[in-house]
């Protein structure tokens, strides 16, 4: 699967799959923010950034 994604420019690290169940509310507040910090870490995607013309 990384190297998919790879190919279709989304950089490792800004994917990530958990499973929670719908009883899982605290889970899923703890997994949203742990996403959240480190997709924000890698800042923007260099794959998708325009370059001023």
């Amino acid at each position: 699967m990384k190297e998919l994604m790879e190919h279709m420019g989304i950089e490792p690290g800004r994917l990530q799959f958990s499973w929670i169940s719908s009883a899982e509310s605290t889970k899923f507040v703890d997994v949203v923010k742990d996403v959240t910090e480190k997709v924000k870490a890698l800042g923007p995607n260099k794959n998708f950034v325009k370059e001023a013309s």
